[in-house]
């Protein structure tokens, strides 16, 4: 699924406001993770803490009623894209490091991490990115074995 300009704003405007809540000009003394739930038939986004506080939410009309297969994989490709879009904001906020933004279903399922802010260069690489490496690796230690 491609992400129209739409979604991006959306996506964009709901991390803006999930940033909001913990200003840059406070000390970080909260500690939590953001867990950002996605309804496929709703089309809902909506951000939590760790106590399950509501932090904002927006419904993305591209994906109501989205019946795709790759549903949350594609969605999650495109949240990771906005969070580095807005990198900045996001490690800024003042949260104890470490903290993640965590994909969730609407069962409150943990689907994948997006992204983490850490005080390391810790990076969240796109699974799209790693298909075929394992394999890739297998056929390199094969090969090098029997060398």
């Amino acid at each position: 699924m491609k992400a129209t300009e739409q979604t991006l704003q959306q996506i964009d405007r709901a991390i803006r406001k999930t940033a909001d809540k913990f200003p840059t000009t406070e000390e970080a003394c909260t500690m939590t993770d953001i867990h950002v739930r996605v309804t496929q038939e709703t089309g809902e986004l909506m951000t939590f803490d760790d106590d399950d506080r509501e932090l904002t939410r927006c419904v993305v009309e591209q994906w109501i009623d989205n019946k795709d297969d790759d549903f949350y994989e594609s969605v999650a490709t495109i949240i990771r894209q906005c969070l580095n879009r807005q990198r900045k904001m996001v490690e800024e906020m003042s949260i104890l490091k470490p903290y993640a933004f965590v994909l969730e279903d609407d069962d409150r399922e943990a689907l994948a991490e997006l992204f983490v802010v850490d005080d390391e260069d810790t990076v969240i690489i796109d699974p799209e990115l790693m298909k075929g490496l394992e394999d890739d690796l297998d056929d390199f230690l094969d090969h090098l074995l029997k060398s």
